[in-house]
């Protein structure tokens, strides 16, 4: 049992479950994800587990041809995944351990869900803590990256756990632009991750799953259900599912030649905009970013159609647009951008 845990006990959850998995497909994994997000329960916490092998997942709003080096990934018999959740690109293998906690939103508690990661690792003897917005540290470097996802009634929360991650391939895989590198204050991808067993040999990725179940029982304050995830879902639903995430379509999706593109990154993360004019005004438009609110970026493209094109005017769209929503600050920064480019632009 992990050591220097107290439990919580959670008035709301009143059923936990711990799923894992043992395929290492990634289209068919995300696809359970997804399955589980759409039934879990009032009062319900499940804890699903999973790996996937050599394979890179991006975000929902990435551009896969600037994330990745896609060709070199599958000619090496890799996988290229997107996912549900926002944020940036990550490499998975059988020295990564995955997790994610589905819940229902009124039961969604960021702090006892990090608790549980944070308590896990610690019972391994390895110190960790919580970083900026998404990342979980050790030693100073990030062994975990988490994102968030809220559809309908359900939301969860899900995350990377480094334990035994071949870094040469992460590396040789992920394009990390240098406005990011920079960004952080750091040199190179590798030079900021850290694997679990660099700290502690002995830990392998069961160590890890065990001690994150025991961790979820304490926090959570009830014994967990177990199970492989075979008695929690319908094969051929999670078929159509996979079906999803193993196309082209989803993974890859129409990178058009756009008549204006622009790029700049914020403290919240990279935007890529590209813009289709026609007879002065915004006919189409794609949004790519690795920011962690994938739903505020999905909504940008329909905010810009049919604005008459100056910088000013887009601008000036975007900011009424989410005048009072919770995203406000990022659409103020993105208008602000816009406008500075104004002076060279007859809006």
């Amino acid at each position: 049992m992990p050591a220097n845990i107290t439990g919580v006990n959670s008035m709301s959850i009143r059923y936990t479950k711990v799923i894992r998995t043992r395929t290492l497909d990634p289209w068919w994994n995300l696809a359970v994800e997804e399955y589980l997000l759409g039934r879990v329960r009032e009062g319900e916490c499940i804890l699903y587990l999973w790996q996937n092998q050599n394979t890179v997942v991006i975000g929902r709003n990435q551009n896969a041809w600037r994330e990745c080096r896609a060709e070199l990934l599958e000619s090496e018999g890799g996988k290229l995944a997107r996912r549900l959740s926002g944020g940036g690109a990550v490499y998975h293998d059988e020295g990564n351990l995955n997790f994610t906690f589905l819940v229902r939103r009124e039961d969604y508690n960021l702090d006892r869900q990090l608790e549980v990661i944070l308590s896990a690792v610690k019972s391994l003897g390895i110190g960790a803590e919580k970083s900026g917005r998404n990342d979980i540290t050790a030693d100073g470097r990030k062994f975990s990256g988490n994102a968030f996802y809220f559809a309908g009634t359900s939301a969860y929360h899900h995350g990377t756990i480094l334990v035994s991650t071949d870094f040469e391939k992460l590396t040789r895989y992920l394009q990390v632009s240098k406005e990011k590198i920079s960004g952080k204050g750091i040199t190179s991808v590798r030079s900021r991750v850290v694997n679990l067993t660099e700290l502690d040999p002995s830990v392998t990725v069961d160590k890890v799953a065990e001690a994150l179940a025991e961790a979820f029982a304490i926090v959570y304050g009830c014994t967990p259900a177990t199970g492989d995830g075979s008695e929690d879902i319908d094969p051929g639903e999670v078929r159509k599912l996979r079906e999803k995430y193993a196309s082209w379509e989803w993974r890859y999706g129409q990178t058009p030649r756009f008549d204006i593109t622009l790029e700049t990154r914020f403290p919240w993360g990279g935007i890529e905009m590209g813009l289709n004019l026609k007879n002065g005004k915004v006919i189409s438009s794609k949004v790519y970013s690795d920011a962690m609110d994938e739903a505020f970026i999905g909504m940008l493209p329909d905010v810009l159609a049919g604005c008459p094109f100056s910088f000013r005017n887009l601008a000036d769209r975007i900011r009424s647009s989410f005048s009072s929503a919770s995203n406000r600050e990022m659409a103020i920064d993105i208008a602000a951008w816009l406008e500075a480019k104004a002076g060279g632009n007859p809006g």
